[in-house]
């Protein structure tokens, strides 16, 4: 089976979100990475964990300027060729991946089918 090559690069983390990461972490001692994890559940089947979360042995670790972003390597499959980037909008604010494996997803973005 050949896969489309974006399919796999690592995800990539938008200037973006990595620029609101760094707002999260502003004064605090030790800034916290991002952990983007896919867990079997949702409306679609998998949904994304998007939290605060230190790096774990094994992690895909993205960095710049000093923030972290943290894939674990089950999920990193799932994640190939995505681009995590940060959307503030006028029905809110959040963490959107935008996954090229992601077959179908529901209507509130954090749940998707492969």
């Amino acid at each position: 089976m050949n896969l489309p090559s974006e399919l796999n690069l690592p995800p990539r983390v938008t200037p973006r979100a990595f620029a609101r990461l760094a707002e999260i972490n502003s004064g605090a001692e030790a800034p916290q990475p991002l952990r983007v994890a896919v867990l079997g559940g949702g409306c679609s089947g998998f949904q994304y964990d998007i939290r605060l979360d230190a790096p774990g042995e094994g992690d895909l670790v993205l960095e710049q300027e000093g923030q972290k972003v943290v894939v674990d390597p089950v999920s990193l499959p799932f994640l190939a060729g995505a681009v995590i980037d940060f959307e503030d909008e006028l029905i809110g604010a959040r963490f959107h991946i935008e996954n090229p494996n992601a077959t179908s997803s529901c209507g509130c973005g954090t749940s998707f089918a492969i």
